[in-house]
């Protein structure tokens, strides 16, 4: 029994200088963040009026702000079904199919995830750069050098436009990591399935896929997390919200309040819009996507 207590203290004593970083850094600013959201506070005076709930009252009445949080979604589906998806089928190809360079193509895809996200924009603006740049060049070869098409200058391209970044940039990262965990599943599992006369599209879905479902699983709510940062990191680099507020997103939208407006209580009412946005769908996502764990 004083063995057992000793071992207890033991693990107390070790998680004890975690626990406390983990309320200061983590617990005790998302309470400042819940705390300032009920005031009105331009950020850098002392003089703060307490409004209640009016900062979130106005937020549902902003259309601006619906229309970056429609945005925001938008590019979460989109960047999500079609990255995750890509990533996948390149992962099961380069991992079942005996391809010549199979490290070459690895390398070359996991390139883009190493990059700053500033390169990556300066990539892009170079690509879509309406009169130089290589996506309307490749056109021109079609429509025999019409009217170039502004990517990043007409509202309803740029949020596409952006989203296609964002896709570049991740795929390659997840088919890593989907690679790794194909790598494990036992080689006698497909060769049973090939006796069975299961070909190449039935062995992906009866045997790839559900063994490495539970990877998949885990990435999807990081992915939906890390796209919301990464949409506002390639808006602020790319476009600044623009034209005219077409590709703003929520967290752009949030950090022009705080900073360029000075509206720093409004600016964390969003903060908590975002927080409680992010936390309900990482919910919603591991509840629907749950499966029973396959071990082999």
């Amino acid at each position: 029994m004083n063995g057992k207590k000793s071992r207890t203290r033991f693990a107390l004593l070790c998680v004890f200088p975690a626990t406390i970083l983990f309320f200061i850094f983590m617990i005790y600013p998302t309470f400042q963040v819940f705390k300032m959201s009920l005031y009105k506070w331009g950020g850098y005076s002392p003089k703060k009026t307490f409004v209640g709930l009016n900062n979130f009252k106005i937020l549902m009445e902003d259309m601006k702000f619906v229309k970056s949080f429609q945005d925001t979604i938008l590019a979460i589906v989109v960047v999500t079904i079609v990255t995750l998806t890509l990533a996948i089928i390149f992962a099961a190809i380069l991992s079942r199919e005996k391809i010549k360079g199979q490290n070459f193509f690895r390398i070359i895809f996991y390139i883009p995830n190493i990059l700053s996200i500033v390169v990556i924009a300066g990539i892009f603006s170079a690509i879509y750069n309406p009169k130089q740049g290589l996506l309307n060049s490749i056109l021109s070869l079609f429509n025999g050098g019409g009217q170039p098409i502004l990517w990043l200058g007409d509202k309803h391209l740029v949020n596409y436009a952006i989203i296609g970044a964002l896709i570049w940039q991740a795929i390659g990262y997840y088919m890593v990591m989907y690679m790794a965990s194909m790598a494990n599943i036992p080689d006698s599992f497909y060769e049973a399935a090939d006796l069975d006369g299961a070909g190449k599209f039935k062995q992906f879905f009866a045997v790839t896929l559900p063994l490495v479902w539970n990877n998949i699983r885990t990435t999807l709510t990081f992915f939906i997390i890390s796209t919301i940062n990464l949409s506002f990191l390639l808006v602020q680099t790319m476009t600044s919200g623009g034209p005219n507020g077409a590709s703003e997103v929520v967290l752009s939208y949030m950090y022009k309040q705080a900073y360029s407006n000075s509206s720093y209580g409004y600016a964390m009412a969003i903060g908590v819009i975002v927080f409680t946005f992010s936390f309900v769908l990482s919910a919603i996502v591991s509840f629907v996507t749950k499966r029973d764990i396959l071990e082999y």
